[in-house]
């Protein structure tokens, strides 16, 4: 399943589903199909997902390339290649952001 985030402000984000509900337990919000990240909740969410970045790469200082691992597991049991929590999280942060900029909310399953 793939989860796209719009928003008016800037251009789509598309995710993998299980990566996309990790992400909105990030941000404080029910893992789901469809929702929206208002426009009161984009500083609480933008907060959370960086603190959660910032605590990732905390957790990974320090290890080379070749120490993270080079693939991981989907739900159904398929491998695909790692990704960072920082890679996955910057693009929808930035489009938090420029949401929150342009006082827009940002929804997806729409």
């Amino acid at each position: 399943m793939i989860i796209i985030f719009q928003s008016q402000a800037s251009g789509d984000v598309i995710m993998f589903g299980d990566v996309a509900k990790k992400l909105m337990e990030l941000m404080g919000k029910e893992p789901a199909e469809q929702g929206i990240v208002t426009v009161e909740q984009l500083p609480d969410a933008i907060a959370r997902l960086k603190a959660a970045v910032t605590d990732d790469k905390a957790k990974h200082a320090g290890m080379q390339e070749e120490d993270l691992p080079a693939y991981e597991e989907t739900p159904e049991g398929a491998k695909r290649a790692y990704v960072s929590l920082a890679r996955r999280a910057i693009p929808l942060i930035e489009l938090l952001e420029w949401s929150l900029k342009k006082q827009v909310p940002v929804v997806w399953g729409v």
